[in-house]
């Protein structure tokens, strides 16, 4: 059978594609490695999300070699199984836009200009986006009605400019602590901002309104109220979806991708032909199905004579920091205020998301607050030691888990900054490692720029400003390096330049008629927020082109 498309991949990158070209009547197939969980699949079991693999692959299945440059140069190589370093996120239909946390912030019109503003950074491969914020700007307010948004804009120094007022839906409910926060940013003469959320607080577009559990981040939403690829796209179109599908090679002749290959859980391969394919696997994983597809007409892997692919990975800069607020510092109402359960802390500053500093302009990024994960495993696991640092046990550690627990709170930030392309930061594959479907795993090359740590620190600092302000305790936070696996966009970056990029402007290989890229691989630099909002935008962006294509036969 010969479809129209054939799209690898159902996350926020592949939805809107299958979503927009089935509803359209073309004939559309996604080849997904996961399974098909619905609402009713979904519970708060920590130990099944956050403690084991129930979402993501086993890694002495499925692996990643990680390669770390250390400050002095060297190159410390980590096998993923034996470091239990995992890079994966959510392998199921939706992929891992059913797990995120779903704050949803817009990328600003100087994030697609980062090198003509900005200037050039030593050491970093930044440039200009080959579009601009206006030209995604109709699809970031298509994403606010299809997938559903909500929220209340407020006016601030750095707010990007909307076709429409306001969100579609209303802000969430919040908890009483926002209140405190609003002052304290006043009195510092910050500008607090609601935070956007892909989260229905009402019932509408065929799904159910949040529920207020608490448990957005890690978890798959019991309610469909989240804007995952699946509750909001995939389970309202008409696209074929093969699950547990791993696709492990493209075939092509010198034009164009003839056929895709792939195992089926009893690894059994098939064959799918289609006169467009659409690879959305995840930034890694991209690349990786790219380097490992070669032929004659491509020795270094499809689409890739430029030797650009895996090149410039990225994931956000910036780290984290908390504070705790204590019973005894606080008026009964204010206790009230702080304990109270499921609704949100929807906070974020964006003061600084550019700065000046010693008479130099710096791209700054974003702060979202919010409250501590709800899990109550590890919440607990952090009390097993009395002030001393001894272990307690028995009646001891009972009540001082039980006093941390009800008498405060840990209110916790998430800086997101630029993580600046450099050479030494890329996906390659490993010539030693294979899967269990013999195919050479994916290693990923880490180096973080300096100027990532620098910014995340400025931010980072700013933020515990707040907190104290507010009148938090046992104030910290970490800025580094590290990676977060949740956060990873690059290796295919678009551009004009056939030379320096894979993918034209419409996210079309260059080097291939029927090759299009659409998660978040294109992105040549990330901007200060999460990337799930801008990956869903370009992706709807793309599938207008794509039908376009389509319609000239």
């Amino acid at each position: 059978m010969m479809y129209d498309v054939c799209i690898i991949g159902s996350g926020a990158g592949g939805s809107p594609i299958a979503y927009e070209l089935s509803n359209a009547g073309f004939n559309v197939v996604v080849l997904e490695k996961g399974k098909n969980y619905k609402e009713e699949d979904f519970s708060k079991d920590e130990l099944g999300v956050s403690r084991r693999n129930m979402f993501t692959p086993l890694l002495k299945e499925e692996q990643h070699v990680i390669n770390q440059r250390e400050e002095d140069g060297s190159i410390t190589r980590y096998v993923g199984s034996e470091a239990e370093w995992s890079f994966w996120n959510g392998s199921m239909v939706g992929g891992s836009s059913n797990l995120m946390s779903g704050y949803f912030h817009r990328m600003k019109p100087n994030d697609f200009k980062l090198k003509s503003v900005y200037g050039e950074i030593e050491g970093a491969n930044v440039v200009d986006w080959p579009i601009s914020y206006e030209e995604l700007e109709p699809y970031y307010e298509k994403v606010e009605r299809v997938v559903g948004v909500s929220g209340n804009i407020t006016k601030h120094k750095f707010s990007e400019p909307r076709s429409t007022p306001n969100f579609p839906h209303a802000k969430l409910e919040e908890n009483g602590v926002t209140k405190w926060f609003d002052s304290a940013c006043a009195n510092l003469g910050f500008e607090s901002i609601p935070t956007p959320r892909a989260i229905l607080p009402h019932a509408t577009l065929n799904r159910n309104a949040c529920s207020y559990s608490n448990f957005c981040g890690s978890y798959g939403c019991a309610t469909g109220a989240k804007g995952s690829a699946r509750a909001a796209l995939l389970q309202k179109c008409k696209a074929e979806i093969i699950t547990e599908a791993f696709v492990y090679k493209l075939e092509s002749d010198e034009s164009k991708i003839t056929t895709v290959h792939y195992y089926d859980k009893n690894m059994q391969s098939h064959e799918v032909r289609a006169k467009i394919f659409v690879v959305a696997a995840q930034a890694i994983e991209s690349a990786r199905l790219l380097l490992n597809s070669k032929n004659i007409y491509f020795p270094h892997g499809i689409a890739n004579n430029s030797k650009e692919v895996g090149r410039n990975l990225i994931f956000s800069g910036g780290g984290s920091g908390q504070g705790r607020f204590k019973f005894e510092n606080l008026t009964k109402n204010q206790q009230i205020e702080l304990m109270q359960a499921g609704v949100f802390f929807n906070r974020s500053l964006q003061d600084w998301y550019d700065y000046e500093e010693s008479g130099k302009k710096y791209k700054g990024g974003t702060i979202d607050f919010l409250f501590e994960h709800a899990n109550i495993v590890s919440r607990a696991s952090r009390e097993f030691y009395n002030d001393e640092g001894d272990i307690i046990w028995g009646d001891a550690l009972r009540k001082k888990i039980h006093k941390t627990l009800t008498t405060s709170r840990v209110l916790s930030f998430e800086v997101f900054n630029d993580w600046l392309p450099s050479d030494e930061c890329f996906v390659s594959v490993d010539a030693e490692v294979e899967d269990k479907f013999h195919m050479p795993v994916g290693a990923i090359n880490l180096w973080g720029h300096p100027q990532d740590v620098k910014i995340g620190e400025y931010l980072a600092k700013k933020a515990t400003q707040v907190l104290k302000e507010m009148g938090a305790e046992e104030i910290s936070y970490s800025i580094s390096s590290a990676p977060p696996p949740n956060l990873v966009a690059g290796g295919c970056r678009f551009g004009d330049n056939p030379k320096t990029s894979v993918l034209d402007k419409n996210c079309k290989a260059h080097e291939l008629q029927n090759l299009y890229v659409t998660d978040a691989s294109f992105m040549p630099t990330g901007g200060s927020v999460p990337y799930t909002w801008t990956i869903y935008a370009n992706s709807f962006r793309v599938a207008d082109k794509i039908i376009e294509e389509l319609k000239k036969g």
